[in-house]
């Protein structure tokens, strides 16, 4: 019975995800070029919220796990471990005020209704994973933008999502780069769990009812320690909370 439920609920569910990302494709068009930034943000902020409620209709509830105090003010680097496309939005949501950008693969930056127009504009970096020389120095630029504007940085060192929840290897190059060009960020580790469940069976259907935690851990200073430590700090911290 859960296996139709899950294809009945899954068919309702991309039938809207769909269209939203169509008309929210349109209103980013609108808000970018009537306010600039701020109106894109308005937009997108949104957008990402939508989206995450729109998981409820699969019975996914969403918890946020955070006893800890995000300092404001100053440029974020949010490192997690990466388990679906749907664990994006909830952190976009979550960290609105912070203005998320996210370090994604180039190939997201083309072809997708709302993501790939948010993506180009919003200040997000797209890196091309074949192309080492591209990808730091686009995130050296990230970096640069993020510290002047006290922006959040969304980065996934794991570099692609882990489809059985067992978090891989996070690669250090990208974190190093930030924390160079953006020092007086503060780094907050957060964990993942559970949201690899919604897609247990690939795209489709989705997996009904799961219960996806996001860990929220205490902010560090990058500059309070050395990078190989601090670095050894957040790998432990993300994956230790990880069920």
């Amino acid at each position: 019975m859960k296996k139709i439920l899950n294809y009945i609920f899954s068919i309702i569910f991309y039938f809207f995800y769909g269209l939203l990302l169509l008309i929210f494709h349109a209103l980013q068009w609108l808000g970018f070029n009537i306010g600039g930034y701020k109106g894109h943000k308005v937009i997108v902020d949104i957008m990402n919220c939508t989206l995450t409620y729109l998981l409820y209709i699969i019975g996914t509830s969403i918890t946020f796990i955070n006893k800890q105090k995000i300092p404001t003010g100053v440029p974020l680097i949010i490192v997690s471990n990466h388990q679906s496309m749907h664990d994006i939005c909830p952190m976009a949501c979550h960290f609105k005020k912070h203005h998320p950008k996210f370090v994604s693969k180039i190939e997201l930056g083309k072809g997708i209704p709302s993501v790939s127009y948010n993506l180009r504009k919003g200040g997000s970096v797209l890196i091309d994973r074949k192309d080492p020389r591209q990808s730091l120095a686009a995130i050296r630029d990230f970096g640069k933008y993020i510290e002047k504007n006290n922006y959040a940085a969304v980065i996934y060192p794991e570099g692609t999502r882990s489809k059985n929840g067992k978090p891989k290897r996070f690669s250090e190059n990208g974190l190093k780069m930030l924390t160079k060009f953006a020092p007086s960020a503060y780094v907050v580790p957060v964990t993942i769990n559970n949201c690899w469940k919604l897609n247990k069976f690939g795209m489709f259907p989705l997996q009904i009812g799961v219960h996806v935690t996001f860990e929220i851990h205490e902010p560090i200073e990058a500059k309070s320690m050395k990078f190989e430590d601090l670095f050894q700090k957040v790998e432990s911290t993300v994956k230790n909370s990880v069920v």
